[in-house]
């Protein structure tokens, strides 16, 4: 079912060397067997064990000396050419024009009681994850998984607060995976770290407010590709009958926003958009562990192909939103995602903002106030079947504005992606 919305007014040295470009996506090997943690175990990121001032300071040192250190790594990829100059610049003028809404959000991010910050669930530098609690928390909350985007290169899991923000405002709980990014991690890497993230929320949820039966996976654009190569692998790997740290079972949703998870037959086409859209076609390529593994790092083949029809009924409900205005990620690539699931027999639901960019649905919107379409179409999914929560829901504020209009029709015509 397609629906079209209106438009509203409204790490350490050495990271590098860990990258192995041979690791296949869809792995058959056995990963270990599934282990739940027993009563009167200390999770890791424990809630009752919440870090110091002095360690929180020495983990944003160590944090941004990574950044810092990829980013310089990265530029010897990138070179200074005009086109990523231009990128740049408009970059730095769409982030001026929406500092007032991120200056607010920021505020919230680092000193809320509500916001438990990079959380530890895995071993690497970037396995660090933000929970996002609601005020309430005598009954155990829905939980969103989100992995956020950022073009494989830029993501950073603080990109969530936002939606963080409003869901946890709607008695959701939101757990922000962090993951490597190029050039420190290739895409298996990411897929990795993501479905490692996701292990982490399913085993220790309970522990925040979580209810870990009511656990939702979304992913916006990169995140969005991130988070479906996951979960396909997941269903793969459960059908099969390996030995896994999650089950499928526990998810209930699996939410699309503005995503890239199609990868299409004539890979030149592919690379040659978005080598056009600034992302050289040499980092891409590379970011993807090279040309001939396009296709296997693409889950619209994946679930196309006959070795993966029998895990199609591990899949949950998969719902994809997409604006028919995003010319970063052009709404073709949800709805041949779409296409392909409804063609294996996958629930799917394809919803259309018209209008809507890249950047309007995650970011504009959101910072305008008022209704948001996405979130209320996220909220009523994750709601369905609770009488009270939707009850809540019909009575629910609407959110403060955060950034002038002005400035955020300024930001979306300069916006860079």
């Amino acid at each position: 079912m397609e629906i079209d919305r209106p438009a509203t007014n409204g790490d350490g040295a050495g990271a590098a060397e860990e990258m192995d470009l041979e690791r296949p996506f869809l792995r058959r090997s056995s990963s270990g067997s599934r282990r739940r943690r027993t009563a009167g175990e200390t999770p890791l990121g424990s809630p009752s064990r919440r870090p110091s001032f002095r360690q929180e300071m020495g983990h944003a040192a160590a944090e941004t000396y990574l950044i810092t250190r990829l980013t310089l790594i990265l530029l010897r990829y990138l070179g200074v050419g005009s086109r990523w100059i231009t990128k740049f610049l408009a970059l730095g003028f769409y982030a001026l024009l929406l500092m007032p809404g991120f200056i607010q959000v920021g505020y919230y991010y680092f000193f809320s009681n509500q916001v438990r910050r990079s959380v530890i669930y895995g071993e690497q530098p970037r396995n660090r994850l933000d929970l996002y609690l609601p005020i309430n928390g005598s009954t155990p909350k829905p939980v969103v998984a989100f992995v956020t985007g950022g073009a494989w290169i830029i993501g950073y899991k603080a990109w969530g607060a936002l939606l963080g923000r409003r869901l946890a405002e709607r008695d959701v709980i939101v757990a922000c995976i962090d993951y490597r990014n190029f050039p420190q991690g290739t895409i298996s890497d990411m897929i990795k770290d993501a479905s490692q993230g996701i292990s982490f929320i399913c085993n220790n949820i309970v522990d925040y407010g979580g209810d870990p039966n009511r656990i939702h996976l979304m992913g916006q654009s990169a995140g969005a590709h991130i988070a479906a190569c996951a979960l396909v692998d997941q269903a793969l790997r459960e059908h099969q009958g390996e030995n896994t740290s999650w089950s499928m079972s526990q998810i209930k949703t699996y939410f699309g926003l503005s995503g890239g998870q199609v990868f299409k037959y004539n890979l030149f086409d592919l690379v040659d958009h978005v080598h056009r859209r600034g992302l050289y076609r040499s980092i891409f390529l590379s970011i993807m562990e090279g040309e001939q593994s396009l296709q296997r790092f693409s889950p619209e083949l994946t679930v196309q192909d006959q070795s993966f029809h029998p895990a199609i009924i591990c899949l949950p409900q998969i719902i994809l939103f997409h604006g028919t205005g995003d010319y970063s990620i052009p709404s073709t690539a949800s709805e041949n995602f779409a296409t392909a699931l409804r063609s294996v027999g996958a629930q799917v639901k394809l919803i259309l903002y018209e209008g809507k960019t890249h950047t309007d649905l995650f970011l504009q919107d959101p910072l305008r106030g008022g209704r948001d379409d996405l979130l209320e179409d996220v909220v009523a999914v994750i709601h369905a079947g609770d009488a009270v929560a939707l009850a809540k829901d019909t009575t629910a504020p609407k959110a403060r504005r955060l950034v002038p209009e002005w400035q955020l029709k300024l930001a979306r015509e300069i916006s860079p992606f």
